[in-house]
Formats: structure tokens, sequence, C-alpha cells
């Protein structure tokens, strides 16, 4: 009996031992998949942000566009590291692409509408200061206040990442990871933070870059968010248990006691 016992013993020690060795193993993997798209997300800004600055100007001579790309290296990496990880699921549904199964067809062409229209809003930044000057140059303290507005946009986003862990990139229905309605945080202010976010970064930008009109252009991707709300507050109501409650709780979209 005691050698059956201490056999007994040896078997869980193993089975314990070996279970240890996959929590650590699986441990691991994800720290390296964290850090690998920590690095991915850093690049990522930096060269789409960059290449759509610097190749219109025709210059690397830009100060300011130095400082934005300064600015964005340690806001992506505060939110990476702040409010991403630990968080697998709403990471990995972040770096699902902009086009995706189960995606209406409607959202697939605001989506394409918008990322072309941000795009076109960031070359154009360069274009007008270096050679259009459409409506002359903000002032200091203007412009300054632009990089004001671009932090507290991206701010306000990432408060969006921390508080709503089904963030997705697309209009959809996640049944598998059981979505619900968040009603917290930022979310009981308006009922679109992120976009409400994402608005006020993007003139914040314009504004630092010293070009009033790029900041006017802003409306152009501000009107396909708006769209985009519209259509995503139908599909929401219809698939998403309490969303209807929600917008009577809330009843902002995206700009308090205005809309």
């Amino acid at each position: 009996m005691p050698e059956e016992h201490k056999i007994r013993q040896a078997g869980q020690a193993g089975q314990a031992g070996q279970a240890d060795r996959i929590r650590t193993r699986d441990g691991d993997s994800k720290a390296g998949g964290f850090i690998y798209k920590l690095i991915f997300s850093v690049i990522y800004n930096l060269v789409l942000f960059g290449g759509t600055l610097f190749l219109p100007a025709g210059t690397i001579n830009w100060p300011r566009a130095w400082v934005l790309l300064g600015v964005l290296l340690v806001s992506t990496m505060a939110t990476m590291i702040i409010v991403f990880r630990g968080r697998e699921e709403l990471l990995n549904e972040r770096f699902k692409p902009p086009i995706q199964k189960g995606q209406p067809i409607a959202d697939r062409i605001i989506v394409l509408m918008l990322i072309a229209s941000f795009i076109g809003l960031m070359a154009f930044i360069p274009l007008d200061v270096f050679r259009f000057h459409l409506l002359g140059k903000p002032n200091l303290f203007v412009s300054s206040s632009g990089m004001i507005m671009f932090l507290v946009g991206w701010w306000i986003i990432s408060l969006v990442f921390k508080e709503n862990a089904f963030a997705a990139p697309v209009v959809r229905h996640q049944e598998e990871r059981h979505q619900m309605v968040i009603d917290t945080g930022v979310y009981s202010i308006v009922r679109h933070p992120m976009y409400a976010g994402a608005a006020i970064w993007m003139i914040g930008m314009a504004l630092w870059l010293e070009s009033y009109a790029a900041a006017l252009l802003a409306i152009v991707p501000i009107a396909l968010v708006g769209v985009r709300i519209l259509f995503e507050e139908r599909f929401l109501r219809r698939e998403l248990k309490g969303y209807e409650d929600y917008t009577k709780r809330v009843r902002y979209r995206l700009v308090p006691f205005i809309w």
C-alpha cells in the first residue's frame, strides 16, 4: 500500500508539473503574440502616417510632422500596453481586416469609403501646407490647440477600448463572444464615443499641421461616420438585445446635446 501511495503521488506530481509547463508555455506564447502585435502596430502607424504625410510633401524637413509621429509612437505604445495588454480577444478582434465574413454589404462599402477619405485627408494636408496654401496658416495658439485635440481624441478612443471588449472594426453581431450592450464609462455620455474621438482627432491633426483647409475637409470622413452610425444603429436595434433600451437611456449619438 505505501508503495502504491508513493506511485500515485508521483503520478499526481507529474501531472501537476505537466500542467504548469503547459500554462507557462501558453503564457509565453501570449506574451510573444502581444509583443509582436505591439511592434506591428507601431510600425504600421508610423509607415501609414509617415508615408501619407511625407511623400506628398516631397520633403522630410517638416518638424511638425515629426513631432506628430513622435506623439503617435508614444500614444500607440501606451494604448497597447495600458489598454490591450492581457485582453487577447479584443486585440485579436481589432487586428481583423476591415472586410469580414458576415459583414453587411452596406458596411463594407462605407468602411472602404471611410478608409479612402481618411487617407485622402492625410495626403491633402501636406499638399495644402507646401503647395496650395488655400486658407492660410493657423497661428500658434490654434495649431497648438490642434495637438491638444489630437491627444484628447486619442484618449477618448483609448477609453472606448478600455470600456468595450466588443469594439470591432466592422458592424456585426459577435454572437460567438456573447456580445452585450455597453453603457458605462464614455458610453454613458454618447452612444458612439469612438467616432466622436476620431472626429476630434482628425480635426486636431489638420490644425497641428497648419492646414485650415484640411480641418474643413475633415467634414467628409466625419459625414461618412454619421452615415455609418445611422446604419450601425439600425443593425444593432435589430440584432443586439437591449440596444433599443440603451438608445432611450443615452440620447445622443456623437455630440452631447446636439446629435
